[in-house]
């Protein structure tokens, strides 16, 4: 079986409204992908910025992936939120990219929008606190009905990945 290493961090994010950022992040896979090793899903700590807006986390992502196909290549949905003085966490974003497929180390710059809701929740969400979220979080990273959503541009996830490709010539892939 062809074998797929991810090795990097989630460096951080910059261009949100809101300060005291963290991220829950997870990787989907097609049905012909398994895990060997590493966790498919985490979160990082809580930043809050003292000089400049970037929020920084330095998290680790160390994946080791097996698959008989390229069919369902690994893709990184992440989730951007705030925590306020009261320790309440309210979303800030939704974002999604694709795990590069040529070996080699990647920067990769993940843009990130949120659900706006009607202008009674946006209202609502002004005065009250508290964000929007998808109720079924898939459409991220499946984009049947995502052209549906009516949503806003947030700020940016920056990553950083080491991609290591292992027996892909023997399934006829070209590195």
């Amino acid at each position: 079986m062809a074998e797929l290493h991810i090795i990097g961090q989630i460096v951080g994010a910059s261009g949100f409204p809101e300060s005291c950022l963290f991220c829950k992040w997870g990787v989907h896979t097609g049905a012909a992908w398994r895990l060997l090793s590493g966790l498919r899903e985490g979160q990082t700590q809580v930043d809050l910025p003292q000089i400049g807006e970037m929020a920084y986390w330095s998290h680790p992502i160390d994946l080791h992936y097996a698959t008989k196909g390229l069919q369902g290549w690994p893709s990184l949905h992440l989730q951007v939120w705030h925590q306020d003085s009261f320790g309440r966490s309210e979303l800030c974003g939704y974002g999604y990219c694709h795990v590069p497929s040529s070996p080699g180390h990647h920067r990769i710059s993940c843009a990130t929008w949120r659900p706006l809701g009607t202008w009674q929740e946006q209202l609502v969400q002004k005065f009250i606190g508290g964000g929007h979220q998808l109720r079924k979080p898939d459409l991220i990273y499946s984009g049947a009905d995502r052209y549906r959503l009516n949503t806003e541009a947030m700020g940016t996830v920056e990553l950083e990945l080491d991609i290591i490709l292992r027996h892909f010539d023997k399934y006829g892939v070209n590195s």
